[in-house]
């Protein structure tokens, strides 16, 4: 595992509020938005969850799971792959509660259904492409003049396992 692109992955994850959680449902693949709740990323991602919620079902089915994340205004996109569990612990709870998740639990965390899902990545993808006006206008006039696209940036795979 390689700190410089656990730390690149981090950089370009944190300032987007959501995630989007990719589950398979039998035949289909189901996608919800979820807000990570973590300040640091060491390969692992924690999401708030109702226990009895259809996606822990899901998850329990099959622990394979999809994470994206998506920052159009910084030109930041993270694609990762890994296998979630439903963890109930409350010193776990305790570590990752912050006051602002009252808006979706309202009775706080000690309410039994209270849980989170922890991700344990394994592959990751990002493309880091130039965001600024001025390189999209220099992209553009390159291309009209040359018929060649312009470069789109930083794209690597990142192996966490």
């Amino acid at each position: 595992m390689d700190q410089d692109q656990i730390d690149k992955l981090w950089e370009m994850m944190k300032s987007t509020k959501f995630a989007m959680l990719t589950t398979e449902d039998g035949d289909d693949l189901r996608a919800r938005p979820m807000a990570a709740s973590q300040d640091s990323f060491d390969g692992t991602l924690w999401f708030f969850t109702s226990a009895s919620s259809h996606k822990v079902d899901e998850v329990g089915s099959d622990h394979r799971v999809g994470v994206t994340y998506a920052d159009p205004k910084l030109a930041n996109y993270v694609s990762m792959s890994g296998k979630a569990t439903l963890v109930q612990d409350r010193a776990t709870i305790d570590a990752h509660w912050s006051e602002i998740l009252t808006t979706w639990f309202p009775n706080g965390k000690d309410d039994p259904d209270v849980a989170l899902l922890r991700i344990e990545v394994t592959k990751a993808e990002y493309w880091d492409a130039p965001n600024s006006k001025m390189v999209h206008a220099y992209g553009y006039l390159k291309a009209k003049l040359t018929g060649t696209p312009p470069a789109g940036g930083e794209n690597k795979k990142v192996s966490l396992d």
